[in-house]
């Protein structure tokens, strides 16, 4: 590509865990962070939605640190640019956004400094900030991501697209910062917690593939990895989860986290659990979402056309 044309990056939203696959399953859902990237003669970030209005408009924005230290790894020198930055995910609410912005930003350096990086590759990269696959994997790759991060030479991930149940958020107005949410686990789990806590995880992962709802709900519940030390910090939890449950779905859980609260239900079934959920939760934002089966897309428009 030319060094002046201009880049659009679109990469979708995601929520994490699904409840016992912690840091290991991730799912695309249809929230997008969206960059319009054109040459100038300095760095300069352009926030056009709500969501991202206080975001920093210079080097301290969180896009260009990631871009910046990417550049840094491959000793390329990165052009400066314009970016025109519009976003459908909410910020600090367990939908991702964080890991949206650092594929962003690898995809902004690969194009703009000719890269040729492969998906995985990029993957890789970006676990490397993001510490593990799930919310970058569902990024970059869409639909569901099963993976594993051990080290930069040591990253794995199953990709699968036939996810077939619908989900509704249940997204609270305060923020839940990953750092606090990490603060609240323990340091470490006994030998048979650890055994039965991934029996648990390998059961839903099961159930999620063979499309055994009923069951993967099931387990969805019985997670002991993150869930049950995290719900001190959403207040809302186990009242969503007893509405959703009622109205019929199969699986309730924390997205990331938190504090959004995913609900899972048969497909054709999403509508109905909005319209309750709506109904009987007050102050809180409940929207029905999709999974997004496409990972990030780039496209460019030459302004010699």
């Amino acid at each position: 590509m030319r060094s002046d044309d201009i880049l659009q990056i679109t990469v979708p939203g995601s929520t994490a865990n699904l409840g016992p696959g912690f840091d290991s399953l991730g799912l695309a859902v249809n929230r997008y962070l969206t960059l319009q990237v054109e040459p100038s003669g300095e760095w300069e970030f352009i926030p056009l939605s709500n969501e991202i209005k206080d975001t920093p408009r210079g080097k301290e924005n969180y896009i260009y640190m990631i871009a910046s230290r990417v550049a840094d790894l491959y000793n390329c020198d990165l052009p400066p640019c314009r970016v025109t930055v519009t976003s459908t995910i909410p910020l600090a609410r367990g939908l991702g956004s964080s890991a949206a912005a650092i594929v962003a930003a690898i995809e902004l350096v690969n194009e703009r400094c000719n890269l040729q990086l492969s998906r995985h590759q990029k993957l890789s990269l970006a676990c490397q900030f993001e510490g593990h696959p799930d919310n970058v994997g569902a990024s970059l790759y869409g639909g569901l991501v099963i993976g594993s991060h051990r080290g930069s030479e040591h990253t794995d991930l199953i990709h699968v697209t036939d996810v077939d149940f619908e989900m509704v958020v249940v997204v609270p107005p305060y923020e839940v910062q990953t750092k606090d949410a990490r603060s609240v686990l323990p340091a470490q789990l006994s030998y048979q917690e650890a055994v039965k806590a991934s029996s648990i995880s390998n059961v839903m992962v099961a159930a999620l593939l063979t499309k055994d709802h009923i069951m993967m709900g099931k387990m969805m519940d019985l997670d002991l990895f993150h869930q049950k030390y995290r719900v001190q910090l959403l207040p809302e939890f186990h009242h969503v989860h007893r509405i959703a449950k009622a109205a019929g779905a199969f699986g309730v859980a924390i997205s990331g986290a938190g504090p959004t609260v995913i609900c899972l239900t048969e497909r054709g079934q999403g509508k109905i659990l909005k319209n309750v959920l709506t109904s009987e939760i007050e102050n809180v934002l409940v929207e029905e979402v999709a999974i997004e089966t496409k990972g990030s897309i780039v496209s460019t428009l030459s302004l010699h056309e």
